[in-house]
């Protein structure tokens, strides 16, 4: 059994985290669906911006949607809906199979929006209806003024990802802004059944320590508080509030594990898979990380033991001088930026391309 398959067999679904055109076109995430058990996928402005500046595969319908009048963030999302539209259908019967468990595509609203509300909400809901389809999910940044946004968008039936989570505290903040989301819906008598899921930041902790700590804590933030945010979530799981509203109908928000691609070029290549490896989770990974795991990936202790060294670890790094909370803030902070500094970027690939475009049709006349 290759270990792609022994991980989804233990409960954790494995999700792509990146999307093109090319990727749909030569049949490799066919090929991950049927081959390396891979049941999603996940895409940001950074993934797009990438895909789109290094080829030529979605020059026709930058000229088609320009040819509509469209230009900037209203021609971005529909090229991006084509995409994951295309990969929404891949997966549909995943999401049937699981009854809407599994088989999830995301798109993320405008970054500009992460500390804006209601423009938030509004773009959520529309994108939501231009799409159409049963299974995507809006990814929604859970930034202190993005909680609202989640809680809204739930109680409006779209179903969101919430992303740039880096701590347990802001895991909690989010789970809590979607079920006061469902609980709304059922006190409105409406359809608690809105899915969501609550995305955790991994690597980037250990990126932001990286020579500030003892050798031996290398390498060991982002699982220690990735594993204390896991059972948190187990905890929630179990919790009065959580089983009343299962009973409900209401689905589970399931945690999901991202930016699990090493960046440490001495450290194993599929080191957070391996180690946060945990029964009713997601983990989305790069293609790399995909890959890596799916030929040599070791499958070990699984997050479910009843002790647990996150604590002991945590207090090492407080030793080591690092405020753990102040850095969950900072991380927040600088994914945001980091989101709208790739965003501007997009923006900027797109009108360049298509005035390149245009140019080159006019001469070709």
């Amino acid at each position: 059994m290759i270990p792609t398959q022994a991980l989804h067999d233990i409960g954790q679904r494995l999700w792509l985290d990146t999307i093109t055109r090319e990727l749909l076109d030569d049949g490799r995430l066919e090929h991950y669906i049927q081959d390396l058990s891979v049941t999603g996928l996940t895409s940001n402005p950074t993934i797009f911006d990438h895909a789109i500046r290094r080829g030529h595969a979605y020059d026709a319908s930058i000229l088609a949607e320009r040819s509509r009048g469209r230009r900037g963030e209203d021609l971005f999302f529909r090229i991006a809906l084509e995409d994951l539209s295309r990969a929404a259908e891949l997966f549909r019967p995943i999401h049937q199979r699981t009854r809407g468990l599994d088989g999830w595509v995301s798109l993320e609203v405008s970054p500009l929006l992460a500390w804006q509300p209601v423009p938030t909400i509004d773009q959520a809901i529309s994108l939501h209806e231009m799409a159409g389809l049963p299974n995507l999910f809006l990814k929604i940044p859970g930034t202190p003024p993005g909680l609202r946004a989640i809680e809204e968008s739930i109680f409006a039936g779209v179903p969101i990802n919430v992303t740039l989570l880096f701590s347990m505290e802001q895991y909690l903040a989010a789970a809590d802004a979607y079920l006061k989301g469902i609980e709304r819906r059922l006190e409105a008598g409406l359809s608690p059944e809105v899915p969501s899921v609550a995305s955790f930041f991994v690597s980037r902790w250990d990126k932001a320590v990286e020579g500030q700590v003892p050798e031996p804590l290398r390498n060991r933030l982002g699982i220690a508080v990735g594993e204390r945010t896991y059972r948190t979530y187990r905890e929630l799981l179990e919790s009065a509030r959580v089983r009343r509203l299962v009973s409900e109908g209401a689905p589970v928000q399931k945690l999901l594990w991202a930016s699990t691609g090493t960046k440490d070029p001495t450290a194993r290549d599929t080191l957070y898979v391996e180690a946060l490896a945990a029964p009713d989770t997601i983990n989305t990974l790069p293609e790399g990380t995909l890959l890596a795991f799916a030929d040599h990936g070791r499958l070990g202790p699984l997050l479910t033991r009843e002790e647990w060294e996150c604590d002991e670890v945590l207090e090492e790094f407080k030793i080591a001088g690092v405020d753990i909370d102040g850095l969950a803030v900072q991380l927040q902070r600088e994914g945001a930026d980091s989101f709208v500094k790739s965003w501007s970027s997009l923006m900027a690939c797109i009108t360049e391309k298509g005035e390149a475009l245009r140019e080159e049709q006019a001469d070709a006349r």
